[in-house]
């Protein structure tokens, strides 16, 4: 592999990490610390979870209209330190509000940072022929919330909650000092090359395009209920034997593969049926704990999700990309605000419907329905 090649992967998916595992999913696996010591209900953990999401949603739009053209990295890197500041700040207070503006923020430089480091990434594969490893770029998700749900339960054991939001920073900045090295601006070689490789494919009919956002945006509103939620169900159940924080680490390891397999699942079967195939499977791992909250249960529901969420964002964005080649962190920015406007509305309905019938099942219930859907 090209040396650059190999460092824009290894840079994105450190990037993705920090923004995306850290930035965003850490809240999963915190949210029970800080539900303890401050006892408020969910809906209000529903709602600091749409506050995130809704700032991924304007993000999404922001980053899909944006003429940023050669100064893609410098956004990187600014997007990534403002993300390291608000995964820092919500251990420097307790005050609710500053925990929506904070989430909310965090949210937009998330979707500037997976659309962005997504575009570059990906340019650099298709670039040189590599772009069958884009399951390798996802993937850095996965280990993110793998390593962040190892982590989390000992550093909360001697810092609390707050000394844990604070840690995942400081661990994020030594990961940004690679990003910052790994990622550089392309020779002019290589450029050449990337514009000759689009030149050369045969794409999709762009007319698939409304589809794939429809169905990307349904999984959206769907996933994000058991992904948000999941631990919590671990946590408040009688049934459950274990640290509740363990199944968040069984997502992670089964997201950690589950991008390189489906993509070469997508290679050898087709796009659409992939992503059919896998919505289908991450329904019913969505919806299991709605009949029992037991530890095999919910360590299969967590595997399920697991193996699921990212592999179909994987094959979502390489689609959308080979649909439209030209401008890709544009395509990729509609795609994503269309799976953010799900993640907006699920996680509050969601904790509203947990908090008035006092339990996640119904709410378990409809995420299966609209991911079948």
């Amino acid at each position: 592999m090209h040396k650059q090649t190999f460092q824009y992967l290894i840079g994105g998916i450190f990037a993705l990490v920090i923004a995306m595992a850290i930035g965003r999913f850490s809240y999963t696996v915190i949210l029970p610390y800080m539900q303890d010591t401050f006892a408020f209900s969910r809906a209000t953990a529903g709602f600091l979870a749409t506050s995130n999401y809704l700032g991924y949603l304007v993000g999404a739009l922001v980053a899909g209209r944006l003429e940023i053209g050669d100064k893609r990295i410098p956004f990187l890197q600014i997007s990534l330190i403002i993300s390291i500041l608000t995964t820092a700040m919500m251990g420097f207070t307790d005050a609710i509000i500053a925990w929506y503006v904070f989430r909310f923020i965090s949210g937009v430089m998330s979707a500037f940072v997976f659309v962005v480091a997504a575009s570059l990434v990906l340019d650099q594969l298709a670039g040189n022929g590599k772009s069958h490893l884009s399951g390798l770029f996802y993937s850095g998700v996965g280990t993110g919330i793998a390593l962040s749900a190892i982590i989390v339960s000992p550093i909360h054991a001697m810092f609390d909650w707050d000394g844990t939001w604070i840690a995942l920073a400081l661990f994020s900045v030594i990961l940004l000092v690679f990003v910052v090295f790994f990622i550089k601006p392309v020779t002019q070689h290589t450029q050449q090359k990337s514009s000759q490789t689009v030149a050369l494919r045969k794409f999709p009919p762009t007319t698939w395009m409304k589809w794939l956002i429809l169905a990307y945006s349904l999984e959206g509103l769907g996933y994000i209920v058991t992904g948000t939620f999941i631990v919590s169900i671990a946590e408040e159940s009688t049934d459950f034997h274990g640290d509740a924080s363990f199944v968040w680490f069984v997502v992670g390891i089964a997201a950690m593969p589950s991008c390189i397999v489906c993509s070469k699942l997508a290679q050898r079967y087709g796009y659409v049926r992939t992503l059919l195939i896998s919505m289908l499977f991450q329904g019913l791992g969505i919806v299991l704990p709605a009949f029992a909250t037991n530890t095999m249960t919910l360590y299969t529901s967590a595997f399920i999700f697991g193996a699921t969420f990212m592999g179909i964002t994987t094959v979502a964005t390489t689609l959308a990309r080979r649909i439209v080649p030209v401008n890709s962190h544009q395509i990729l920015g509609y795609l994503t605000a269309g799976y953010a406007l799900g993640q907006v509305l699920g996680p509050s309905l969601a904790g509203t419907l947990a908090n008035y019938t006092n339990s996640y099942q119904y709410a378990l219930f409809g995420a299966t329905a609209v991911v079948v859907v």
